[in-house]
Protein backbone atom coordinates (compact mmCIF):
# COMPACT_ATOMS: atom_id res chain seq x y z
CA UNK A 1 0.00 0.00 0.00
CA UNK A 2 2.97 2.43 0.72
CA UNK A 3 4.66 1.85 -2.55
CA UNK A 4 1.22 2.71 -4.47
CA UNK A 5 0.89 5.72 -2.89
CA UNK A 6 4.44 6.73 -3.07
CA UNK A 7 4.44 5.56 -6.86
CA UNK A 8 1.06 7.95 -7.12
CA UNK A 9 3.32 11.06 -5.39
CA UNK A 10 5.91 10.68 -7.68
CA UNK A 11 3.90 10.70 -10.92
CA UNK A 12 1.66 13.74 -9.40
CA UNK A 13 5.16 15.41 -8.77
CA UNK A 14 6.55 14.45 -12.07
CA UNK A 15 2.83 15.92 -13.57
CA UNK A 16 3.29 19.23 -11.85
CA UNK A 17 6.82 19.41 -12.89
CA UNK A 18 5.63 19.29 -16.62
CA UNK A 19 2.94 21.68 -16.50
CA UNK A 20 5.50 24.01 -14.81
CA UNK A 21 8.34 23.83 -17.16
CA UNK A 22 9.57 27.53 -16.46
CA UNK A 23 9.65 27.63 -12.79
CA UNK A 24 11.36 23.78 -13.07
CA UNK A 25 14.10 25.72 -15.05
CA UNK A 26 14.81 28.39 -12.95
CA UNK A 27 14.93 26.15 -9.52
CA UNK A 28 17.08 23.40 -11.56
CA UNK A 29 19.76 26.05 -12.68
CA UNK A 30 19.19 28.77 -10.34
CA UNK A 31 19.69 30.91 -13.44
CA UNK A 32 18.46 34.88 -13.10
CA UNK A 33 15.95 35.79 -15.46
CA UNK A 34 15.24 39.33 -16.92
CA UNK A 35 12.01 39.88 -18.88
CA UNK A 36 12.27 41.80 -21.71
CA UNK A 37 9.58 44.71 -23.11
CA UNK A 38 10.26 46.41 -26.43
CA UNK A 39 8.89 49.99 -26.50
CA UNK A 40 9.38 51.54 -30.19
CA UNK A 41 6.40 54.33 -30.64
CA UNK A 42 5.65 57.43 -28.97
CA UNK A 43 5.59 58.27 -25.36
CA UNK A 44 1.63 58.00 -24.38
CA UNK A 45 -0.40 57.19 -21.57
CA UNK A 46 -1.29 53.48 -22.70
CA UNK A 47 2.46 53.15 -23.04
CA UNK A 48 3.65 54.53 -19.91
CA UNK A 49 0.87 51.79 -17.95
CA UNK A 50 2.56 48.94 -20.20
CA UNK A 51 5.83 49.77 -18.68
CA UNK A 52 4.38 50.32 -15.03
CA UNK A 53 2.64 46.67 -15.15
CA UNK A 54 5.88 44.97 -17.17
CA UNK A 55 7.91 46.47 -13.47
CA UNK A 56 4.92 45.47 -11.45
CA UNK A 57 4.70 41.31 -13.28
CA UNK A 58 8.38 41.53 -13.11
CA UNK A 59 8.59 42.21 -9.38
CA UNK A 60 5.97 40.15 -8.19
CA UNK A 61 7.51 36.72 -10.61
CA UNK A 62 10.59 36.83 -8.83
CA UNK A 63 12.49 38.38 -12.49
CA UNK A 64 15.82 39.47 -11.72
CA UNK A 65 15.37 42.63 -13.54
CA UNK A 66 13.30 44.34 -16.03
CA UNK A 67 15.03 45.59 -19.39
CA UNK A 68 13.59 47.89 -21.68
CA UNK A 69 14.26 47.90 -25.08
CA UNK A 70 13.42 51.56 -26.28
CA UNK A 71 13.54 53.41 -29.76
CA UNK A 72 11.07 56.65 -28.97
CA UNK A 73 10.60 60.21 -31.23
CA UNK A 74 9.54 61.55 -27.82
CA UNK A 75 5.88 62.04 -26.34
CA UNK A 76 3.61 63.41 -23.27
CA UNK A 77 4.83 64.60 -20.43
CA UNK A 78 3.02 63.20 -18.09
CA UNK A 79 3.20 59.64 -19.75
CA UNK A 80 6.75 60.16 -19.31
CA UNK A 81 6.67 61.02 -15.77
CA UNK A 82 5.15 58.00 -14.64
CA UNK A 83 7.32 55.96 -16.65
CA UNK A 84 10.61 57.65 -14.65
CA UNK A 85 8.48 57.67 -11.56
CA UNK A 86 8.00 53.66 -11.91
CA UNK A 87 11.36 53.08 -12.72
CA UNK A 88 13.26 55.53 -9.97
CA UNK A 89 10.62 53.51 -6.93
CA UNK A 90 11.16 49.87 -8.89
CA UNK A 91 11.77 47.18 -6.46
CA UNK A 92 14.27 45.58 -9.21
CA UNK A 93 16.75 47.34 -11.45
CA UNK A 94 15.28 48.29 -14.72
CA UNK A 95 17.65 48.71 -17.67
CA UNK A 96 16.91 51.09 -20.55
CA UNK A 97 18.54 49.87 -23.21
CA UNK A 98 18.44 52.15 -26.79
CA UNK A 99 18.23 49.90 -29.42
CA UNK A 100 18.41 48.48 -32.17
CA UNK A 101 21.41 50.22 -34.46
CA UNK A 102 19.03 53.47 -35.87
CA UNK A 103 16.71 53.80 -32.98
CA UNK A 104 16.82 56.80 -30.77
CA UNK A 105 15.72 57.95 -27.13
CA UNK A 106 14.69 61.83 -28.07
CA UNK A 107 12.43 64.11 -25.76
CA UNK A 108 10.99 62.02 -23.50
CA UNK A 109 13.21 59.31 -24.23
CA UNK A 110 15.97 61.06 -22.76
CA UNK A 111 14.60 61.55 -19.18
CA UNK A 112 13.22 57.40 -19.39
CA UNK A 113 16.77 56.71 -20.00
CA UNK A 114 18.71 59.22 -17.57
CA UNK A 115 16.11 57.91 -15.20
CA UNK A 116 17.00 54.30 -15.31
CA UNK A 117 19.46 52.13 -12.82
CA UNK A 118 21.86 51.10 -15.99
CA UNK A 119 21.28 53.08 -19.27
CA UNK A 120 22.89 51.43 -22.47
CA UNK A 121 22.36 52.34 -25.89
CA UNK A 122 23.77 50.40 -28.83
CA UNK A 123 26.29 51.94 -31.26
CA UNK A 124 24.51 54.01 -33.98
CA UNK A 125 21.66 55.31 -32.02
CA UNK A 126 21.68 59.09 -30.39
CA UNK A 127 19.91 60.84 -27.97
CA UNK A 128 18.75 63.76 -26.93
CA UNK A 129 16.64 67.09 -27.66
CA UNK A 130 14.57 67.01 -24.49
CA UNK A 131 13.40 70.33 -24.99
CA UNK A 132 10.14 70.61 -22.88
CA UNK A 133 7.98 71.60 -25.69
CA UNK A 134 8.74 68.40 -27.58
CA UNK A 135 7.57 66.55 -24.56
CA UNK A 136 3.97 67.24 -25.85
CA UNK A 137 2.91 70.26 -23.69
CA UNK A 138 1.84 72.05 -26.61
CA UNK A 139 2.69 75.24 -28.51
CA UNK A 140 0.86 78.90 -27.75
CA UNK A 141 2.85 79.23 -24.63
CA UNK A 142 4.02 83.35 -23.56
CA UNK A 143 7.49 84.03 -22.94
CA UNK A 144 6.95 83.11 -18.93
CA UNK A 145 5.15 80.45 -18.89
CA UNK A 146 7.82 78.87 -21.18
CA UNK A 147 10.56 79.77 -19.14
CA UNK A 148 8.40 78.43 -16.01
CA UNK A 149 8.14 75.21 -18.07
CA UNK A 150 11.73 74.68 -19.22
CA UNK A 151 12.96 75.47 -15.92
CA UNK A 152 10.84 73.21 -14.11
CA UNK A 153 12.39 70.59 -16.95
CA UNK A 154 15.40 70.89 -16.76
CA UNK A 155 15.15 70.78 -12.56
CA UNK A 156 13.48 67.29 -12.98
CA UNK A 157 15.87 66.18 -15.36
CA UNK A 158 18.69 67.20 -13.02
CA UNK A 159 17.30 65.79 -10.09
CA UNK A 160 17.53 62.16 -11.27
CA UNK A 161 20.57 62.90 -13.15
CA UNK A 162 21.56 63.40 -9.97
CA UNK A 163 20.12 60.85 -8.13
CA UNK A 164 21.93 58.18 -10.72
CA UNK A 165 25.00 59.91 -11.00
CA UNK A 166 25.10 60.77 -14.80
CA UNK A 167 25.86 63.97 -16.23
CA UNK A 168 23.76 67.13 -15.17
CA UNK A 169 25.31 69.76 -17.04
CA UNK A 170 24.76 67.54 -20.44
CA UNK A 171 21.04 66.64 -19.18
CA UNK A 172 20.23 70.39 -18.94
CA UNK A 173 22.04 71.58 -22.61
CA UNK A 174 19.45 68.45 -24.08
CA UNK A 175 16.63 70.54 -22.52
CA UNK A 176 17.76 73.78 -22.75
CA UNK A 177 19.51 73.94 -25.96
CA UNK A 178 17.24 70.70 -27.65
CA UNK A 179 20.98 68.95 -27.89
CA UNK A 180 21.42 65.42 -29.12
CA UNK A 181 24.36 63.06 -29.23
CA UNK A 182 25.65 59.94 -30.55
CA UNK A 183 26.21 56.61 -28.58
CA UNK A 184 30.25 57.25 -27.72
CA UNK A 185 29.31 61.19 -27.12
CA UNK A 186 26.83 59.50 -24.22
CA UNK A 187 29.32 56.77 -23.15
CA UNK A 188 32.49 59.84 -22.81
CA UNK A 189 30.07 62.31 -20.88
CA UNK A 190 29.03 59.82 -18.72
CA UNK A 191 25.24 60.19 -19.44
CA UNK A 192 25.09 56.13 -19.72
CA UNK A 193 27.05 53.16 -18.41
CA UNK A 194 27.96 51.29 -21.41
CA UNK A 195 27.16 50.45 -25.29
CA UNK A 196 26.09 46.85 -26.53
CA UNK A 197 25.80 45.86 -29.91
CA UNK A 198 22.82 43.55 -28.28
CA UNK A 199 20.80 41.72 -25.24
CA UNK A 200 23.69 38.87 -24.75
CA UNK A 201 26.59 41.83 -24.86
CA UNK A 202 24.57 43.96 -22.63
CA UNK A 203 23.55 41.19 -19.93
CA UNK A 204 27.47 40.01 -19.74
CA UNK A 205 28.46 43.77 -19.22
CA UNK A 206 26.24 44.52 -16.67
CA UNK A 207 27.47 41.44 -14.21
CA UNK A 208 28.68 42.82 -10.77
CA UNK A 209 27.42 46.60 -11.39
CA UNK A 210 26.09 48.01 -8.28
CA UNK A 211 22.78 49.59 -8.28
CA UNK A 212 20.88 51.09 -5.86
CA UNK A 213 17.10 50.13 -5.59
CA UNK A 214 14.50 52.18 -2.93
CA UNK A 215 15.32 49.53 -0.39
CA UNK A 216 19.17 49.91 -0.67
CA UNK A 217 22.25 48.99 -2.81
CA UNK A 218 22.77 45.70 -4.86
CA UNK A 219 25.21 43.72 -6.85
CA UNK A 220 23.86 42.91 -10.66
CA UNK A 221 24.63 39.11 -11.15
CA UNK A 222 23.72 38.49 -14.39
CA UNK A 223 26.16 35.35 -15.41
CA UNK A 224 24.04 33.09 -17.21
CA UNK A 225 21.07 35.22 -17.09
CA UNK A 226 17.79 34.01 -19.17
CA UNK A 227 15.89 36.88 -21.42
CA UNK A 228 12.10 36.20 -20.98
CA UNK A 229 10.62 37.98 -23.99
CA UNK A 230 7.40 39.52 -23.06
CA UNK A 231 4.90 40.93 -25.79
CA UNK A 232 2.39 43.53 -25.56
CA UNK A 233 -1.39 42.15 -24.54
CA UNK A 234 -4.12 42.58 -27.12
CA UNK A 235 -5.46 45.14 -24.99
CA UNK A 236 -2.39 47.02 -24.69
CA UNK A 237 -1.65 47.16 -28.56
CA UNK A 238 -5.01 48.06 -29.26
CA UNK A 239 -4.84 51.17 -26.42
CA UNK A 240 -1.55 51.64 -27.79
CA UNK A 241 -2.93 51.43 -31.52
CA UNK A 242 -5.55 54.12 -31.01
CA UNK A 243 -3.14 56.51 -29.29
CA UNK A 244 -1.42 56.79 -32.74
CA UNK A 245 -2.99 60.34 -34.02
CA UNK A 246 -3.21 59.31 -37.45
CA UNK A 247 -5.65 56.27 -36.56
CA UNK A 248 -7.60 58.59 -34.19
CA UNK A 249 -8.16 61.04 -36.78
CA UNK A 250 -9.84 58.56 -39.44
CA UNK A 251 -11.87 57.05 -36.59
CA UNK A 252 -13.11 60.82 -36.51
CA UNK A 253 -14.28 61.26 -40.12
CA UNK A 254 -15.83 57.83 -40.05
CA UNK A 255 -17.47 58.31 -37.23
CA UNK A 256 -18.41 62.08 -38.90
CA UNK A 257 -19.79 60.17 -42.37
CA UNK A 258 -21.17 57.31 -40.65
CA UNK A 259 -23.54 59.67 -38.41
CA UNK A 260 -24.01 61.71 -41.97
CA UNK A 261 -25.30 58.95 -43.32
CA UNK A 262 -27.92 57.93 -40.50
CA UNK A 263 -29.27 61.34 -40.17
CA UNK A 264 -29.73 61.49 -43.83
CA UNK A 265 -31.39 58.15 -44.09
CA UNK A 266 -33.22 57.50 -41.05
CA UNK A 267 -33.73 53.72 -40.37
CA UNK A 268 -30.45 52.41 -42.17
CA UNK A 269 -28.83 51.53 -38.55
CA UNK A 270 -25.29 50.11 -40.01
CA UNK A 271 -24.29 53.70 -40.84
CA UNK A 272 -24.83 54.65 -37.17
CA UNK A 273 -23.41 51.94 -35.72
CA UNK A 274 -20.33 52.01 -37.20
CA UNK A 275 -20.31 55.97 -36.77
CA UNK A 276 -21.12 55.64 -33.63
CA UNK A 277 -18.32 52.74 -32.77
CA UNK A 278 -15.79 54.97 -34.74
CA UNK A 279 -16.51 58.25 -32.72
CA UNK A 280 -16.29 56.75 -29.20
CA UNK A 281 -12.98 54.86 -30.07
CA UNK A 282 -11.35 58.64 -31.58
CA UNK A 283 -12.36 60.44 -28.59
CA UNK A 284 -10.62 57.55 -26.34
CA UNK A 285 -7.58 58.18 -27.76
CA UNK A 286 -8.31 62.43 -28.23
CA UNK A 287 -7.81 61.72 -23.61
CA UNK A 288 -4.51 61.30 -24.72
CA UNK A 289 -3.06 62.92 -27.37
CA UNK A 290 -2.29 67.28 -27.22
CA UNK A 291 -5.69 67.94 -28.61
CA UNK A 292 -7.11 70.89 -30.30
CA UNK A 293 -10.79 71.63 -29.60
CA UNK A 294 -10.81 74.61 -31.94
CA UNK A 295 -9.75 71.98 -34.37
CA UNK A 296 -12.91 69.68 -33.27
CA UNK A 297 -14.56 72.17 -33.84
CA UNK A 298 -13.50 73.37 -37.50
CA UNK A 299 -14.41 69.55 -38.86
CA UNK A 300 -17.69 69.35 -37.14
CA UNK A 301 -18.60 72.26 -38.68
CA UNK A 302 -17.17 71.50 -42.30
CA UNK A 303 -19.72 68.96 -42.15
CA UNK A 304 -22.47 71.16 -41.07
CA UNK A 305 -21.64 73.52 -44.53
CA UNK A 306 -21.95 69.97 -46.46
CA UNK A 307 -24.90 69.13 -44.75
CA UNK A 308 -26.45 73.20 -45.29
CA UNK A 309 -25.40 72.71 -49.34
CA UNK A 310 -28.20 70.19 -49.64
CA UNK A 311 -30.56 71.92 -48.10
CA UNK A 312 -29.90 76.11 -49.78
CA UNK A 313 -28.68 76.03 -53.43
CA UNK A 314 -25.14 77.67 -52.28
CA UNK A 315 -23.74 77.71 -55.65
CA UNK A 316 -20.77 75.78 -54.42
CA UNK A 317 -20.27 78.17 -51.69
CA UNK A 318 -20.85 76.29 -48.98
CA UNK A 319 -19.16 73.29 -50.44
CA UNK A 320 -15.60 75.33 -50.67
CA UNK A 321 -16.39 76.80 -47.23
CA UNK A 322 -16.37 72.73 -45.57
CA UNK A 323 -13.59 72.10 -47.64
CA UNK A 324 -11.58 74.97 -45.81
CA UNK A 325 -12.87 74.14 -42.82
CA UNK A 326 -12.29 70.58 -42.62
CA UNK A 327 -8.56 71.36 -44.06
CA UNK A 328 -7.41 73.78 -41.36
CA UNK A 329 -9.57 71.92 -38.46
CA UNK A 330 -7.26 68.86 -39.56
CA UNK A 331 -4.20 70.71 -39.39
CA UNK A 332 -4.99 72.47 -36.13
CA UNK A 333 -6.48 69.01 -34.59
CA UNK A 334 -3.54 67.58 -33.17
CA UNK A 335 -1.18 70.82 -31.79
CA UNK A 336 1.98 69.36 -30.85
CA UNK A 337 5.68 70.24 -32.36
CA UNK A 338 6.86 66.94 -31.80
CA UNK A 339 5.94 64.95 -34.87
CA UNK A 340 5.63 62.04 -33.87
CA UNK A 341 1.66 63.63 -32.07
CA UNK A 342 0.83 65.18 -34.90
CA UNK A 343 -1.30 63.67 -38.42
CA UNK A 344 1.41 63.00 -41.15
CA UNK A 345 1.11 64.53 -44.31
CA UNK A 346 0.83 61.12 -46.07
CA UNK A 347 -2.89 60.32 -44.15
CA UNK A 348 -3.56 64.03 -43.90
CA UNK A 349 -3.69 64.79 -47.63
CA UNK A 350 -5.52 61.55 -48.92
CA UNK A 351 -7.93 61.97 -45.71
CA UNK A 352 -9.16 65.75 -46.68
CA UNK A 353 -9.23 65.23 -50.52
CA UNK A 354 -11.10 61.53 -50.02
CA UNK A 355 -13.68 63.47 -47.95
CA UNK A 356 -14.43 66.17 -49.48
CA UNK A 357 -14.87 64.62 -52.83
CA UNK A 358 -16.93 62.36 -51.55
CA UNK A 359 -18.88 64.60 -49.43
CA UNK A 360 -19.09 66.90 -53.18
CA UNK A 361 -20.26 63.44 -54.90
CA UNK A 362 -23.13 63.29 -52.38
CA UNK A 363 -23.85 66.75 -52.80
CA UNK A 364 -24.12 66.77 -56.39
CA UNK A 365 -25.99 63.72 -56.52
CA UNK A 366 -28.77 65.22 -54.22
CA UNK A 367 -28.36 68.26 -55.93
CA UNK A 368 -29.28 66.28 -59.47
CA UNK A 369 -32.31 64.63 -57.84
CA UNK A 370 -33.29 68.03 -56.78
CA UNK A 371 -33.35 69.58 -60.24
CA UNK A 372 -34.23 66.96 -62.16
CA UNK A 373 -37.85 67.05 -63.80
CA UNK A 374 -40.48 65.11 -62.26
CA UNK A 375 -41.31 62.07 -63.51
CA UNK A 376 -44.85 61.86 -62.26
CA UNK A 377 -48.19 63.41 -62.23
CA UNK A 378 -49.00 66.32 -64.71
CA UNK A 379 -45.57 67.95 -64.77
CA UNK A 380 -44.69 64.53 -65.79
CA UNK A 381 -46.52 63.81 -68.77
CA UNK A 382 -45.53 67.56 -69.86
CA UNK A 383 -43.40 67.14 -73.45
CA UNK A 384 -43.62 63.49 -73.93
CA UNK A 385 -44.58 61.91 -76.82
CA UNK A 386 -47.23 59.43 -78.45
CA UNK A 387 -48.77 58.51 -81.56
CA UNK A 388 -52.81 59.78 -82.44
CA UNK A 389 -54.61 56.10 -82.23
CA UNK A 390 -57.79 57.43 -83.77
CA UNK A 391 -58.26 61.21 -85.30
CA UNK A 392 -57.81 63.95 -83.09
CA UNK A 393 -59.61 67.42 -82.78
CA UNK A 394 -62.23 67.93 -80.37
CA UNK A 395 -61.96 64.50 -79.03
CA UNK A 396 -60.02 61.45 -79.69
CA UNK A 397 -57.26 59.07 -78.82
CA UNK A 398 -53.26 59.12 -77.90
CA UNK A 399 -51.41 56.05 -77.38
CA UNK A 400 -48.64 57.87 -74.74
CA UNK A 401 -46.16 55.38 -72.46
CA UNK A 402 -47.89 52.42 -73.27
CA UNK A 403 -51.09 54.03 -72.13
CA UNK A 404 -54.30 54.98 -73.64
CA UNK A 405 -55.39 59.00 -72.99
CA UNK A 406 -58.53 60.84 -73.93
CA UNK A 407 -56.77 63.74 -76.32
CA UNK A 408 -57.32 66.85 -77.90
CA UNK A 409 -55.88 68.92 -80.33
CA UNK A 410 -56.23 72.90 -81.86
CA UNK A 411 -55.23 71.54 -84.93
CA UNK A 412 -56.65 68.53 -86.81
CA UNK A 413 -54.59 65.37 -86.04
CA UNK A 414 -54.74 62.23 -88.26
CA UNK A 415 -54.72 59.25 -87.10
CA UNK A 416 -50.90 57.41 -87.01
CA UNK A 417 -49.25 61.05 -86.48
CA UNK A 418 -46.64 61.42 -83.87
CA UNK A 419 -47.77 63.80 -80.90
CA UNK A 420 -46.44 65.42 -78.00
CA UNK A 421 -48.10 66.26 -75.18
CA UNK A 422 -48.75 70.30 -74.37
CA UNK A 423 -51.00 70.42 -71.54
CA UNK A 424 -53.21 67.80 -69.47
CA UNK A 425 -56.23 68.24 -67.21
CA UNK A 426 -58.86 65.98 -65.94
CA UNK A 427 -57.31 63.00 -67.03
CA UNK A 428 -57.51 64.53 -70.38
CA UNK A 429 -54.30 65.47 -72.66
CA UNK A 430 -54.09 68.18 -74.73
CA UNK A 431 -51.18 67.48 -77.75
CA UNK A 432 -49.70 68.92 -81.15
CA UNK A 433 -48.70 67.14 -83.79
CA UNK A 434 -44.94 67.09 -84.16
CA UNK A 435 -43.63 67.44 -87.92
CA UNK A 436 -41.21 66.01 -88.93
Amino acid sequence: MQNTIRAVAAMAALFIGMMLPGQNLRAADNAPVFDVITISAAITPPIAEYVVRSIDEAAKSGAAGLIIRLDTPGGLDLAMRDIAKAILNAPLPVIVFVAPSGARAASAGVIITVAAHIAVMAPGTNIGAAHPVGLGIGGGMDKTMSTKVENDAVAYVQGIANKRGRNEAWVEKAVRKSESITAEEALRLKVIDFIATDLNRLIEQADGREVVLAEGKKILKTKGALLNEKMMGVRQKVLSALSDPNIAYILLLIGLAGLYFEFSNPGAILPGVIGGISLIMAFFAMQTLPVNYAGVALILFSIILFIAEIKVISNGILTIGGVVSLAIGSLMLFHAPDSSLRISWGVLIPAVSITSLFFIAVIAIALKAQLRPRQGGKEGMLGEEGVAVTDIHAEGKALIHGEHWNAISDVPVTRGTNIRVTHVENLKVKVEPIEK
